[in-house]
């Protein structure tokens, strides 16, 4: 099934659908119980989520600075989904836990808040992960490359590999582009693909002749088979393969130097399959 959901011209992960359901009945729940005890949680509940924001940002820029010294603005720009979840879980529940023992009265109401969000998201979370995954690996799927011959996407087997999805129309696609050139040059050791999606050949070879793109394994989406294949159809989208051909992560999102670094970094440590 498709990792993400479109609703008109809006495209949603079901990650991101997940923490913002758990966000919103947790926050009705503290809402409804601080109510019955005359005490008003809102803007507490508010404060601890802006918290956890704030601390899992500034946990990812601390982690992978040298990710942001080419654009020190980048550190600002949160749509290169840069979180340390872990971080900012952390930092909300100690705010939490201060604030339940400076105040008795919102013990409840928080207890109800998190409670509830935390259900949602476990929920969520065992569903989704027991729900088939059509495009957890290479699919058996053959598209042009840039210079003619037809490719099989399984012949980048053998080496972690990195598809990425985009179009010369998509100003997210263009953006990133050349983080990824960046580091397809640097790093041999793996397979970057980019898998334009439904353009002509010619469009494609004006716009890298025009951005100064040297890259290699361009290929040729030209019926949009791949979106469907892989379970996606927002762009960009980029995927990270195992040398297996597993599916290890995957970014709905542009991309920044710092977040394909995390990524790139949990693509090595896998370990092959024999």
């Amino acid at each position: 099934m498709s990792a993400t959901l479109a609703l008109g011209p809006l495209t949603f992960t079901y990650g991101l659908l997940l923490a913002l359901a758990g966000a919103v009945l947790g926050s009705l729940a503290g809402k409804l119980a601080g109510r019955a005890g005359g005490v008003d949680i809102e803007p507490l509940l508010f404060r601890i989520l802006v918290t956890g924001l704030v601390a899992a940002r500034a946990a990812f820029v601390v982690q992978f600075f040298d990710g942001y010294r080419q654009q020190p603005l980048g550190l600002l720009d949160i749509r290169d989904g840069g979180w340390s979840p872990l971080a900012g879980l952390l930092a909300a529940s100690a705010y939490a836990l201060f604030a339940a023992l400076r105040r008795p009265p919102w013990r409840q109401p928080l207890a109800a808040a998190i409670g509830t969000a935390g259900a949602v998201w476990l929920l969520g979370a065992l569903s989704w992960s027991m729900m088939p995954k059509d495009g957890d690996r290479l699919p058996p799927l053959a598209v042009q490359s840039i210079e003619g011959p037809v490719v099989p996407l399984a012949s980048f087997r053998g080496k972690p590999t990195v598809v990425n999805l985009w179009a010369t129309w998509c100003p997210p696609c263009r953006r990133e582009m050349p983080v990824l050139q960046q580091a397809q040059a640097k790093r041999p050791d793996v397979n970057f693909v980019f898998l334009n999606q439904g353009e002509a050949p010619d469009r494609v070879r004006a716009f890298l002749a025009a951005e100064q793109l040297p890259l290699r394994n361009v290929l040729l989406d030209l019926h949009g088979q791949a979106g469907v294949e892989l379970g996606h159809r927002a762009l960009p989208t980029t995927l990270f393969y195992d040398a297996a051909g597993r599916l290890v992560d995957t970014r709905v999102g542009e991309l920044s130097h710092a977040t394909l670094s995390q990524r790139l970094g949990t693509l090595s440590i896998q370990p092959e399959s024999r």
